[in-house]
């Protein structure tokens, strides 16, 4: 469930984009720092947007380096260093290690049992770090899995689950900005949980796994129904968002919540429409 919580970059500004990359950057270079070369393998754009998100909304210090990279050994780039991009960083080994179990118990790689071992190391020490924030993402988790097993697929209880998983990642710290990112991070969840689903359909079909969305599948009206629900997932956490005091580059991150979480979507929708024809 990665990738999803992009940027529309034909939108961006060339400077919108080179901002957007600091932090990209930023989060690739912490996890390498605080984790070893195997944990650049987890970065995503998802936890990029947090890292963001927390950096701008926390107004922390930041430091700035520009320097290149072995990925881009060419090009010197910013990268921004920072105590949110910190926790975002750890939040992606967590959401690393669980992937990899969830692959490993569904498709039985090899590659999958041997990644979850290399980063099992710093994914027991963020959990000793931050014990009730794990405890509720592993039992939301844990209950998706449940629930696919038993092929239950009341799509609001497992859009659910993975809705307090991103909850709690987006939560920071217990403060005055804690309820705003918790539903942000809700509903951004189950909008992810959804999209997967829909993105996912055919295959499902064909490897005969779950997939909430199987029975609605042949409903000539199947499109519409899904965009319905994800518009009002990412209706309600862009609400959210728009309740945090943000105003240094938010368009950035409105880019995001307004328009790039859509990119997959209408990619797909797109192709499943020339399949069609």
């Amino acid at each position: 469930m990665f990738g999803y919580v992009v940027i529309n970059k034909p939108e961006l500004k060339f400077k919108e984009f080179d901002i957007y990359q600091s932090y990209y950057c930023g989060l690739c270079q912490t996890l390498r720092n605080q984790y070893g070369l195997k944990a650049q393998v987890s970065l995503n754009f998802d936890m990029t947007f947090l890292a963001m998100l927390l950096s701008l909304l926390y107004d922390v210090p930041t430091k700035k380096v520009h320097e290149r990279c072995v990925i881009h050994p060419m090009k010197k780039h910013d990268k921004l260093l920072n105590d949110c991009i910190d926790y975002a960083a750890k939040m992606t080994i967590v959401l690393a290690y669980y992937k990899c179990q969830d692959d490993w118990m569904d498709e039985r790689k090899p590659v999958k049992q041997i990644y979850k071992k290399m980063i099992s190391s710093s994914y027991l020490k963020i959990k000793e770090e931050y014990p009730k924030k794990i405890k509720v993402i592993e039992e939301n988790l844990q209950k998706i899995n449940a629930y696919e097993k038993e092929n239950y697929d009341h799509i609001d209880d497992l859009a659910g689950c993975f809705g307090r998983v991103m909850g709690e990642i987006c939560t920071y710290q217990d403060d005055i900005f804690y309820d705003d990112l918790y539903e942000m991070g809700f509903y951004l969840g189950k909008f992810i949980y959804l999209l997967d689903a829909y993105d996912d359909i055919e295959e499902d079909i064909k490897k005969k796994t779950f997939n909430p969305f199987i029975k609605d599948y042949q409903q000539p009206d199947f499109d519409e129904r899904c965009h319905a629900l994800l518009e009002m997932m990412i209706a309600r956490s862009a609400n959210a968002f728009e309740c945090l005091p943000i105003t240094e580059n938010v368009e950035i991150l409105r880019n995001i919540l307004y328009s790039g979480v859509w990119s997959k979507y209408e990619l797909r929708k797109m192709k499943r429409s020339e399949d069609k024809k």
